[in-house]
């Protein structure tokens, strides 16, 4: 790790962290090595394990999928230290998911237990929910059900025109929450079909890994010609007057460098992970906080965020990995 993503490692750990924030900053923490740090993390996320089984939840308790983020890191542990600590967090999320989670009818796991918009239901699915939840049960070897939330994702926010996800839609209701071609929700996405996809092939389950990989592929062959001259997409990737993002062309680059080093996307598409890792470069300030991304905390505008940060480690990482390849 370079001193630039040394830095911004420091500004990740130094942000207040939700759920999903805190196993996203955990997450990058292990695919960068950085073993004392992500092990410390998995411990704490179980410290605030809710009784039903969500790991690292604090104020109130409305987060289904978000919490499953911190999951691996759990499992980690267990598998480097032996701990039952460790193990029995994982086990109590895990269980969590499959028997108290809320689910669509055909078995998609929704995003919250609430709606923040009194016009629609709590029965919702959220992009977002591709990263959390997905990667962690196949991890878990709940493969199949993993396969089945992402394609189940797809198939309810898929935009037939374009080829790219919308943000949210209400299954209660019947209408799209936020119809909008969200970048960062496009990027959670790539970022859990890759995580899927590796543990997929490590089992030996080519089948569904290749049928991921297509999902994964198409997605990526969608956002593309949205790209910006810098290497980065709009927020809202159709709208010329939306704020430049890094942390959505960042997830994009941990998608392909992955894809490359693991022989399932061609090298060709190196080059747009180079320049929107190169910008991102560009936008880190001396603390080590990346500016110029979609912030939180209600990512509806311009500002910073754990996510980024979390995005740039990975990214880094694994680009270390495919230049050394």
């Amino acid at each position: 790790m370079n001193e630039r993503a040394q830095k911004v490692m420091q500004a990740m750990l130094s942000i207040q962290r939700y759920p999903w924030e805190q196993g996203v900053a955990a997450q990058a923490m292990f695919e960068a090595g950085e073993t004392n740090t992500w092990v410390c993390m998995a411990h704490d996320a179980i410290l605030r394990q809710q009784s039903d089984g969500r790991l690292a939840v604090i104020n109130s308790n409305i987060a289904v999928t978000d919490p499953a983020a911190n999951g691996e890191v759990c499992l980690r542990a267990f598998e480097l230290t032996g701990d039952s600590f460790y193990k029995d967090g994982a086990d109590r999320m895990l269980n969590y998911l499959k028997t108290l989670a809320p689910r669509t009818p055909d078995g998609v796991i929704y995003h919250n237990t609430v709606t923040f918009d009194p016009h629609f239901t709590p029965c919702q699915l959220w992009v977002d929910s591709a990263y959390m939840a997905p990667p962690f049960l196949a991890v878990m070897g709940e493969t199949k059900d993993a396969v089945a939330q992402i394609k189940g994702l797809f198939r309810y926010l898929r935009d037939p025109e374009t080829g790219v996800l919308f943000h949210n839609y209400d299954v209660g209701s019947g209408k799209f929450v936020r119809k909008l071609r969200w970048a960062t929700g496009n990027g959670w996405a790539l970022m859990g079909i890759a995580r899927v996809v590796d543990e997929l092939k490590k089992r030996g389950e080519t089948e569904e890994a290749d049928a991921l990989i297509a999902l994964g592929n198409v997605l990526l062959d969608s956002l593309i010609p949205y790209l910006r001259a810098d290497g980065r997409l709009n927020d809202i990737m159709d709208d010329d007057n939306s704020f430049a993002d890094c942390t959505s062309s960042l997830m994009m680059s941990v998608y392909i460098y992955r894809g490359i080093l693991g022989g399932w996307l061609k090298k060709d598409y190196l080059k747009y992970a180079e320049k929107a890792y190169k910008t991102a470069c560009e936008k880190v300030d001396r603390f080590g906080i990346l500016h110029e991304v979609c912030g939180c905390p209600n990512f509806d505008k311009e500002g910073t965020s754990c996510e980024a940060q979390a995005s740039f480690i990975m990214a880094d990482a694994w680009r270390n990995r495919v230049l050394g390849m």
